[in-house]
């Protein structure tokens, strides 16, 4: 596109920006003003309802899972159970709190944003689109999101809490602290708390109006001459967008400094029980106010350093000389590559054009799921004609929540088709489509989907240098399915080409990774309402290859039976029998991940994540 030059064309380009603005600012307040009280409500009362109806829950089941485990010692299980009625009192208030922050915010920012959205190069009928986006779908999206929070807390808190008090391995020593040192560590923390909370947040207030001004010069400048995030015109909208909400993130970046600062404060207990030294815990307290005030700086581009003093807190800490040659390091590296960039006007903006480019082109979580789930439908109706999944186990998965087969195993061998596809074709990343390949740089730049990916991708080197042969490569995808892959002898007579036992053991762990991984996926809320509508279709799909068997009269007695079974089903519960899904699977499914889980942990050291 043709980027304005010289004052006229600038002053010209954001005069006829404004309109156009003001228009899709007012239809998207008018939206979130229609939607956003609904939006809200439907929010603020149903997780507000989980957390106030699954509070005694919580309370008895946490205290109990502390109490029984063996991953804390004695005195640091003592101190916590101690400590644990303060949280668990308040989190009813702050979960209510929460919820209505939340609710106010998803209602108002959801339609407008939504409207903003409706303007990309790519959109289709967008007159229509103005007024439709944003509108009832914000409503189903705050249904989502009471689904989501009420799966999380009824099924995945219970997981994490069955985890901490199961048994551990033999080898694993437990977690404790030292009972004398125990009181100095408390008199750091209660120091640290009020002090450093003072003082980050006194810094952070100082700093906001040079955030807010510094942020809003930026984003003008940006705007008019059309450079920086605002070079492509899918992104000129949110151009005002963001000047106007610029307040709001400088007022949650002032929000999150003081509420950091707590635990910063606590850290200092910590410090002092590691370095076993009351002193170290003192002078943390000093120490991270000052590496604060640096890190506002790196943010806001001032000057490198704090005039703050910062004490050695460790004994084995970066000393100020090989702290400065470090620095020294760097401003060469950075001199070396401002040396190199080209100065011309033009190449500045296509530099930031190739920037923006690659930006666009990053995978978003939602993308990764919808692969995954659509890969189990597929390959799920391929296992169902190949009988390596069958009624019986759809059967069990509704009506008994065992769901491991369809869960674990399925999710576990599509990710294993992946892998063996990225190696096949020589990927850098992971092939999740003929024209997709999920690498290091586009990979979604999410913390929960890096714990995830970062093993695949060692995974696939595990796997590209046993160099499989095709026939190990089939033998595997039903080994997946069919076998417990606990040891080599599960293999024996299972066809598998090679009679290495080494090898066996290698791809053996493998399998187990893989079926760890998605077993901790299986906690996200978001796998769990995907998985309820894979099931669903699964559940139809055997429902039609039963019938069309037993039309056929081709099928063995087995399956008419079945087929007269699920028919019959079908026709008098209809999808009531969906309803067991989310509850049967919460209370064994999570127990079968967790088993999972915790076998993977001591099959492979703890390499999953």
């Amino acid at each position: 596109m043709e980027v304005p030059i010289g004052f006229l064309a600038k002053l010209w380009s954001f005069i006829s920006f404004l309109p156009v603005f003001l228009l899709l600012f007012i239809l998207g307040v008018i939206k979130a003003a229609l939607f956003g009280p609904i939006s809200a409500i439907i929010i603020f009362t149903g997780n507000s309802a989980v957390v106030i109806g699954l509070w005694p829950a919580h309370f008895l089941w946490t205290y109990y899972c502390v109490a029984k485990t063996k991953r804390l010692g004695l005195t640091l299980k003592v101190f916590v159970l101690v400590t644990l009625p303060l949280p668990l009192v308040l989190w009813p208030v702050i979960g209510v709190t929460g919820n209505l922050l939340v609710g106010i915010g998803y209602g108002f920012f959801t339609p407008l944003i939504a409207t903003f959205e409706a303007t990309g190069e790519n959109v289709k009928e967008k007159i229509v689109r103005y007024f439709v986006d944003g509108s009832w779908s914000t409503v189903e999206g705050s249904c989502t999101i009471v689904v989501d929070f009420t799966d999380f807390f009824f099924h995945s808190y219970f997981s994490f809490m069955d985890e901490l008090s199961e048994q551990v391995p033999d080898d694993e020593k437990p977690m404790d602290i030292k009972l004398l040192k125990l009181p100095s560590c408390l008199l750091v923390s209660l120091l640290a708390i009020p002090v450093d909370v003072l003082l980050i947040t006194a810094v952070a207030l100082c700093k906001s109006p040079y955030m807010l001004f510094k942020g809003w010069k930026r984003l003008l400048e940006d705007l008019i001459g059309r450079e920086g995030p605002f070079l492509e015109t899918v992104c000129v909208p949110f151009a005002g967008l963001a000047i106007i909400l610029w307040p709001l993130a400088v007022l949650a970046g002032v929000i999150s400094a003081f509420i950091s600062s707590f635990f910063l404060g606590f850290y200092a207990g910590v410090i002092a029980h590691q370095e076993d030294s009351l002193r170290m815990g003192l002078a943390y307290i000093v120490s991270v106010v000052s590496m604060f005030d640096e890190y506002t700086n790196d943010l806001l581009y001032f000057r490198e350093g704090s005039c703050l003093p910062r004490p050695k807190y460790r004994r084995n800490m970066i000393t100020s000389s090989s702290l400065h040659e470090r620095t020294l390091s760097i401003e060469k590296e950075s001199n070396h590559w401002n040396s190199e960039r080209v100065v011309s006007h033009g190449s500045k903006l296509v530099s930031e054009k190739s920037k923006l480019k690659w930006a666009i082109q990053q995978l978003r979580p939602v993308q990764v799921w919808d692969w995954l789930f659509r890969s189990c439908e597929v390959n799920g109706r391929i296992l169902l004609r190949e009988g390596l999944i069958d009624v019986k186990d759809i059967e069990e998965c509704i009506l008994k929540g065992k769901c491991k087969k369809l869960g674990i195993k399925l999710p576990a061998w599509c990710i294993l088709q992946c892998l063996l596809s990225s190696v096949k074709s020589n990927s850098p990343g992971l092939l999740i489509s003929d024209d997709v390949d999920m690498t290091r740089f586009n990979w979604p730049k999410d913390k929960v989907f890096e714990w995830f990916i970062g093993p695949l991708m060692i995974i696939k080197e595990q796997i590209k240098g046993l160099q499989l042969n095709e026939n190990e490569e089939a033998c595997l995808r039903n080994l997946i399915m069919t076998c417990n892959n606990e040891k080599p002898q599960d293999w024996d007579n299972t066809g598998f080409p090679s009679d290495d036992s080494v090898r066996r053991a290698q791809l053996q762990a493998i399998i187990r990774r893989l079926q760890g991984i998605v077993a901790s996926m299986t906690r996200i809320p978001t796998f769990r309402r995907r998985f309820r509508n894979l099931v669903k279709v699964l559940y139809m799909e055997a429902i039609k290859t039963a019938a069309s068997e037993s039309e056929a009269g081709g099928g063995s007695s087995r399956s008419k039976s079945h087929s007269k079974k699920y028919v019959l089903a079908s026709q008098e519960a209809g999808s009531s029998k969906f309803k067991v899904i989310s509850n049967n699977f919460g209370e064994k499914g999570h127990e079968e991940a967790r088993t999972d889980t915790m076998d993977d942990k001591i099959n492979d050291n703890g390499s999953i994540v």
